[in-house]
């Protein structure tokens, strides 16, 4: 219900953009310079393009996090450890309202922990050795609530189309950048309906700049993200359990991120500076001062 209520908004932006083109005169404008571009089906194009790999990629997410991750999920559990794991996690998914995810152990020497899959009720969260190794129970049970809390509001699906979004209007205008370079600097003969090399460069290269502002518009939505899940974290296991697993990670001098699309729902802290409109997390001090403010 999630995914096609997003599709049935996203479509409706896509309309609504098409009106303001039209009421803008973009169209003519571009005829004008010899652009003949169909922007209402270079919209649809661009959404269907956009759209088809965050889907798909979303779809995967759990098939792809087991391969990539090496999880090894818990079928049975074979030690108090597994055990406990899943019976936290159940406990949580019970009060969060939603259903039972898997339960993975992945390794690494890094403290961290993940949650992924296309659906509140079908979904996985996994945390490392090296987070079992490093953290107290307290701290895990935190960490396991701000995991689940990323499942309970529906993080992975709305990351997910959120990134179909912008890599709609990523494709749109860098086609239209490509066109306008190729036909009005260039004077490339459209009329035969080809592309000369201007297009293809120039598009390549909008592609580039406008994916560089995409991204830090992602992640800011991630980072603000991150502040709700350690809420919802608080809420599950107890704010001060969650104060120590953010200032646990702060002892381990922020681990590695995790690789790829799975990085955006890990647990571990970012840096500040430029560099921060490019991370996922914001600064663990930040998160800690967040839920030291937050009413009891």
């Amino acid at each position: 219900m999630r995914i096609l209520l997003f599709l049935l908004t996203n479509a409706a932006v896509l309309l609504l953009i098409s009106l303001i083109f039209q009421v803008l005169g973009l169209g003519q404008f571009l005829d004008q310079q010899g652009v003949h571009l169909n922007l209402q089906s270079l919209l649809i194009y661009s959404g269907v393009i956009g759209m088809t790999g965050s889907i798909m990629s979303l779809a995967m997410s759990k098939w792809m996090a087991k391969q990539s991750m090496g999880v090894h999920v818990i079928a049975q559990p074979g030690n108090a450890t597994e055990r406990w794991l899943v019976d936290v996690v159940a406990r949580q998914a019970e009060r969060a309202g939603i259903g039972m995810p898997e339960v993975g152990i992945f390794e690494s020497p890094d403290p961290n922990a993940f949650a992924t899959g296309m659906s509140k009720n079908d979904a996985l969260v996994a945390v490392s050795t090296g987070l079992l190794q490093a953290m107290s129970a307290d701290e895990v049970e935190a960490v396991l609530g701000h995991e689940m809390s990323h499942v309970a509001n529906g993080d992975m699906v709305t990351m997910g189309l959120l990134q179909g979004v912008v890599n709609t209007f990523v494709y749109f205008f860098a086609t239209i950048a490509g066109h306008l370079v190729d036909r009005v600097v260039f004077r490339s003969d459209g009329d035969r309906g080809g592309y000369g090399p201007a297009y293809f460069i120039t598009q390549m290269v909008a592609q580039i700049l406008l994916s560089i502002l995409a991204t830090m518009i992602v992640m800011w939505f991630s980072r603000w993200r991150e502040f709700r899940a350690d809420a919802g974290g608080a809420r599950l296991a107890g704010r001060q359990k969650m104060i120590g697993a953010l200032r646990a990670l702060q002892r381990a001098h922020d681990p590695q991120e995790l690789p790829g699309e799975f990085a955006a729902f890990g647990i571990g802290g970012g840096v500040s500076g430029m560099s921060r409109l490019f991370l996922s997390h914001p600064p663990l001090e930040e998160r800690i001062e967040a839920l030291q403010r937050a009413q009891p």
